[in-house]
């Protein structure tokens, strides 16, 4: 074990600890405080009936509870963990640090202790695919890999069996981002547009965010930056390192690109390889393209052509991503769940060759719809609205110039099961449906995952 590593789990022994959330995050961390000797206490907003045998497991471990509607009074704690979705500049966080708390993450602890190579991705969409890519391309080349964050397990709670060889691969959020002070080996920005402002309030504090995924790297680290997308071009002049940009545009100085034949090359310096046609990535769309290019951007060099190829031709896609359900009398069912913002949704549209019947609306995190509306216009045959933005997205689509009520009928609907039944009904013999909402789930389902699990339950049961 890292000596780093050793010497502050031996310093949290007799440590008040408290965990803000029995989110997937703290699970494995809760237990491994209390084994290293800590105290530990969980605050989470539900009732021990809510929790059931979990409750009932942890407690026979000792573990202390503060549950219920006034489970973040008087925080206290040698160190207080917040879950990741936690917005840090909570009332109840910025009061715990103003009385001198130590206020932290699991993947602060973790940036600051990991042993490993790090490379972390960002960015508004793509970065759950991208994080998965770099992490196989890795692991085709032999390498020891550690995939965690915003995805896969807590890495924190497996630190002690990381050495320098081992690679992690982190997926941060901007929530996750918003209070980082370091930045990973490897930092990977794939694009940024309008997400989370339910939140955040304004784009420049979400930018902001976004950000610390580079701001903290030294000279020897390597940025990896998504040209075509403007937001995050314009954090070039904060790299410190090596900056490596990807492109479906055309060449970049340093990176992979396309050129207009869908042939992908990467360059450096002035010395140009290619890689592959486009048509060798198994899962469709141009937003997997880019994907791509990112993942071959941040471990070039690390990763043989050999390998690089045989990932494209043999990666089938991450669950809730363009994930195909099942063909059912000759309709294609598609579960895009992972679509929680509208570019998400333009980029599942952009996917298919033909128009869809789309099942969309949910939370609403305050980002504008009319961008998605004329894709909505050009690529849908049918929409199914539902969920508490179904009105702000008819009344869009409806108000956008070009649309005809003959050839695209909306229907609303007030659950998943009406809008699959919907569906069933409408689609004929050659047809796409998808799942794609352009919003969170939080208004219906506790994540994108449990929304996506029922769609597909309820396809498969049709």
């Amino acid at each position: 074990m890292d000596s780093t590593v050793a010497q502050f789990f031996d310093q949290m022994k007799g440590r008040d600890v408290t965990f803000i959330g029995l989110g997937v995050s703290h699970r494995e961390l809760i237990s491994l405080f209390a084994k290293k000797g800590a105290h530990v206490t969980i605050r989470d907003r539900r009732t021990p009936e809510q929790m059931g045998e979990e409750y009932e497991k942890l407690k026979a471990q000792g573990i202390d509870f503060i549950l219920g509607e006034h489970y973040l009074d008087k925080l206290d704690g040698d160190m207080i963990f917040r879950t990741p979705g936690m917005y840090f500049h909570h009332e109840a966080l910025k009061k715990a640090r103003e009385e001198g708390k130590v206020v932290t993450s699991e993947m602060e602890v973790f940036f600051d202790l990991c042993p490993a190579k790090l490379i972390a991705v960002t960015g508004s969409d793509g970065k759950t695919t991208t994080t998965t890519l770099i992490s196989e391309l890795l692991k085709a080349q032999g390498k020891r890999v550690h995939l965690g964050g915003n995805i896969g397990k807590p890495l924190l709670s497996h630190i002690e069996e990381m050495g320098p060889e081992d690679y992690a691969v982190v997926e941060l959020s901007s929530f996750q981002l918003l209070s980082m002070r370091q930045s990973p080996d490897i930092a990977v920005v794939t694009n940024i547009a309008p997400n989370h402002l339910d939140v955040h309030g304004t784009m420049e504090e979400y930018i902001a965010a976004k950000k610390n995924i580079l701001l903290h790297q030294n000279a020897f680290s390597t940025t990896v930056l998504g040209v075509d997308n403007e937001l995050a071009a314009s954090l070039a002049p904060d790299v410190r390192g090596k900056l490596v940009t990807f492109s479906m545009q055309g060449p970049v100085e340093r990176g992979a690109y396309m050129d207009e034949a869908g042939d992908i090359f990467y360059a450096d310096s002035g010395n140009v390889l290619k890689i592959m046609n486009r048509d060798a990535i198994k899962i469709p769309g141009d937003h997997n393209v880019l994907n791509f290019l990112a993942a071959i951007s941040a471990t070039w060099g690390l990763v043989s052509l050999e390998n690089i190829v045989k990932i494209a031709e043999n990666f089938g896609g991450v669950e809730h991503r363009i994930e195909l359900v099942r063909i059912r009398d000759g309709v294609r069912w598609y579960n895009d769940s992972i679509a929680t913002s509208p570019t998400r949704t333009i980029a599942g549209l952009n996917a298919f060759k033909q128009k869809v019947i789309l099942i969309a609306g949910g939370y609403d995190k305050k980002i504008p719809f009319l961008p998605l509306a004329p894709k909505i216009i050009e690529k849908v045959k049918a929409l199914i609205l539902m969920g508490a933005t179904a009105d702000k997205i008819e009344d869009t689509v409806r108000g956008f110039s070009g649309f005809d009520g003959e050839k695209l009928p909306i229907y609303r609907v007030g659950s998943m099961e009406e809008a699959v039944q919907k569906a069933a009904e409408l689609a004929v013999d050659g047809d796409i449906v998808t799942l794609s909402p352009a919003c969170a789930s939080f208004d219906l389902y506790q994540n994108f995952e449990t929304r996506g699990e029922h769609f597909k339950s309820l396809v498969r049961a049709l």
